[in-house]
């Protein structure tokens, strides 16, 4: 966890989050390698009320 910070401690009961905004994300499609990445760019960002099944790639 070097590059990106130390672990935290997650409570019984606690459900974890993370705010895909950075390098999360980043290194989660540059690992699973999707069909279809929607990201950002600075000063950019898709806001949509649309359900995910709608982006869903078969």
């Amino acid at each position: 966890m070097d590059d990106f910070g130390d672990a935290v401690d997650i409570s019984p009961g606690t459900v974890p989050v993370f705010w895909a905004c950075g390098v999360t994300p980043q290194s989660v499609v540059m690992s699973s390698k999707p069909e279809l990445a929607i990201t950002h760019a600075p000063g950019y960002m898709l806001v949509t009320d649309a359900r995910d099944l709608l982006y869903q790639v078969p």
